[in-house]
């Protein structure tokens, strides 16, 4: 298995009686953009929480690098470094400033020394047109460039793989574009993602691959040409209907 291979098996996730994944099977190679699309409450986000360690799971396996995934494991910090988060709702630490929240996990978790981590940082925030915010608090800040922040801590952790859960969804029409024009940057230098959007332009720019879920299954799975434009399922036809996207 290749360095920054992920492999999902069989995924079973359930909460109770009620199904969330059922049999999902999925490789992303390294270099990778894998975008998940599919109906609200269709297991989506889930899936990714699953592939964080962030949720257990009741049946199959997940392997990073050739080792199980698995949120009880005490190893689970050191595989969860590999896997940068990056969530709708930002989750950033309103009292710690802009550089502290990029540079917090790096130096606390993995015991890297300050001036290095913190000039790393800098250099983050340059990335995603934020340094000179670097000294403000998340409440000074708009949701895109919240967003924009918690892009750059993820990558300060230096990870295998990005994960990127519904990450325009909470953001303002005019916001959208200054965060999904970092993540365009992040595709051209060949960063490995599995991105879940409801943005279908935006999907069939960036993706190596369409992943289509509907009732916690993988429906269909193509090409974004191809999925876009002659889609192979009727469920897939009758989503994408819904939606109006550039061609």
């Amino acid at each position: 298995m290749a360095e920054g291979e992920l492999h999902i098996e069989h995924l079973h996730k359930a909460y109770g009686d009620h199904v969330v994944l059922d049999d999902i099977n999925l490789v992303v190679q390294p270099g990778e953009v894998v975008v998940v699309i599919g109906p609200s409450g269709c297991g989506k986000s889930t899936m990714l929480r699953c592939i964080n360690g962030l949720e257990q799971i009741q049946g199959g396996r997940i392997l990073l690098d050739g080792e199980v995934v698995d949120g009880t494991s005490k190893d689970i910090a050191s595989l969860r470094a590999k896997l940068g988060m990056v969530f709708q709702s930002y989750e950033l630490f309103p009292h710690k400033t802009v550089l502290e929240n990029v540079t917090l996990a790096p130096i606390v978790v993995q015991k890297r020394p300050k001036e290095e981590v913190e000039a790393e940082a800098m250099a983050l925030l340059e990335r995603v047109g934020l340094a000179e915010r670097a000294k403000d608090f998340p409440r000074q800040l708009s949701g895109g460039q919240k967003q924009r922040v918690a892009i750059a801590r993820a990558l300060a952790m230096k990870p295998e793989i990005l994960l990127l859960d519904e990450i325009t969804a909470a953001l303002d029409p005019e916001m959208v574009h200054e965060v999904l024009d970092v993540i365009l940057g992040l595709v051209r230098e060949g960063k490995t993602m599995i991105i879940v959007t409801h943005e279908m332009s935006f999907a069939r720019a960036v993706a190596d691959r369409i992943i289509f879920i509907d009732e916690g299954a993988i429906v269909e799975e193509a090409a974004p040409a191809d999925f876009f434009d002659h889609p192979a399922t009727e469920r897939a036809q009758k989503f994408l209907r819904t939606f109006e996207y550039e061609k």
